[in-house]
């Protein structure tokens, strides 16, 4: 009866273990679960059901296991989305650097900093906790404790480690027949790829499982740079030359549908020069109203720095940040209302979707804490209240935030 009972106590703790991720502490355990999908090969077992198999298969059949010996599984916990939400971004290399990250985290200690946005999944394909963020877990639950409300960002299509596992779902080029690449060299998957959405899907949910509060997806549309009329799209075929702002339309559907299932946040980066203007929505594929109806929040990237010459009246966008913000957001603004009177809600409750990547960086400007702070309160001026400030060297300026 004892050697029963013990069994019982050591699945029962087992079971909360591997649900929280444990296994993957144990080297030998690791591929199971993150790394099956990272080739996209879809499993019929469950993590646990793999687990209790090997088990099973490597311990003599009489032998008795303490559950005292087994340590205690890591109870992972998520914290509510604030009602403004405001937040820095911390890159992967960042936050796998304890002594570097430290002084971001400091900052929402001191600062009316609220949350964090950490890759889970940058534009290399790389996910954080295989191999960039060792202590991961550790690090998640330590800004819990502190109360902060953690991002997970996943870069979507541009993936070229998704690439080189499947070179038939990347964009090709009609000239060579072979792999389509950007200015930068970097090749893409083509948007329409459902199996791409699929492994989207698992990657956010892993994230979420692992602690983070949120999934906020980046690069979801079509590339913007490189030989564009070089493209061809083996998944996507002529609706990807004729319709992309439908294919990035049923992808916005498809996975803010499939995370909600499980009750998790889901917000989308969009580029914020779709609202002042039509021209760029068919090359991206990004249309701010079919985001506002799906997601739950919507990062348009109204860097200053990124809109053309002439905007607004000004040569140079970059050196006049609250006139630039001021000028997009009432456009953005325009579009919540359009979006409210078509779904029948109120065009507050649409409005406090909105959640703007800020410049916190230097382009085409030195960028002081005055211009920083004049980007927030130009959108708080039209009721949007939360932010999110953007360096990509994680440099940011805290005498432009407000004490905690």
């Amino acid at each position: 009866m004892k050697l029963l009972f013990s069994g019982i106590v050591f699945l029962s703790v087992l079971s909360l273990w591997v649900v929280n991720s444990g296994y993957q502490n144990i080297s030998f355990l690791k591929k199971i679960g993150t790394e099956d999908y990272s080739k996209h090969e879809v499993g019929t077992s469950t993590p646990l059901e793999k687990v209790t198999d090997f088990i099973s298969k490597t311990l003599p059949k009489d032998t008795k296991v303490s559950a005292e010996v087994i340590a205690p599984p890591r109870v992972v916990t998520h914290i509510k989305t604030p009602e403004h939400v405001k937040a820095i971004y911390m890159s992967s290399w960042v936050a796998g650097s304890p002594s570097i990250r430290a002084r971001l985290v400091k900052i929402a200690d001191e600062t009316e900093i609220n949350a964090i946005v950490i890759d889970v999944k940058d534009n290399t394909g790389l996910l954080s906790w295989n191999g960039r963020i060792n202590d991961l877990n550790d690090f998640l639950d330590v800004l819990h404790s502190k109360n902060i409300y953690v991002i997970a960002r996943v870069a979507a299509f541009q993936d070229p480690l998704y690439v080189k596992d499947h070179p038939e779902q990347a964009v090709h080029s009609k000239a060579t027949g072979g792999i389509w690449k950007d200015n930068k060299g970097v090749p893409w998957v083509d948007t329409g790829s459902t199996d791409m959405w699929k492994y989207i899907e698992n990657v956010s949910k892993d994230a979420y499982a692992r602690g983070f509060d949120e999934i906020n997806l980046d690069y979801i549309r079509f590339p913007t740079d490189g030989p564009l009329s070089d493209m061809t799209f083996p998944i996507s075929g002529e609706r990807g030359l004729k319709d992309k702002p439908g294919i990035v339309s049923d992808f916005y559907h498809y996975i803010t549908d499939a995370l909600h299932k499980d009750g998790i946040p889901v917000s989308g980066d969009l580029f914020g020069i779709i609202m002042v203007t039509n021209v760029d929505i068919k090359t991206l594929g990004q249309d701010m109203h079919t985001a506002l109806e799906t997601f739950d929040y919507v990062s348009p990237m109204v860097y200053p720095s990124h809109f053309y010459a002439g905007t607004a009246g000004y040569q140079n966008p970059a050196a006049h940040p609250g006139e630039i913000i001021s000028f997009a957001m009432k456009a953005g603004v325009k579009i919540a209302t359009e979006v409210a009177s078509s779904t029948g809600q109120a065009t507050s409750t649409i409005i406090a979707k909105y959640r703007p990547f800020y410049q916190d960086f230097d382009m085409g400007a030195t960028y002081t804490a005055e211009m920083v702070r004049a980007q927030i309160t130009a959108g708080e001026k039209l009721g949007i209240n939360s932010w999110m400030l953007w360096d990509p060297s994680n440099h940011y300026t805290p005498s432009a935030l407000k004490s905690e």
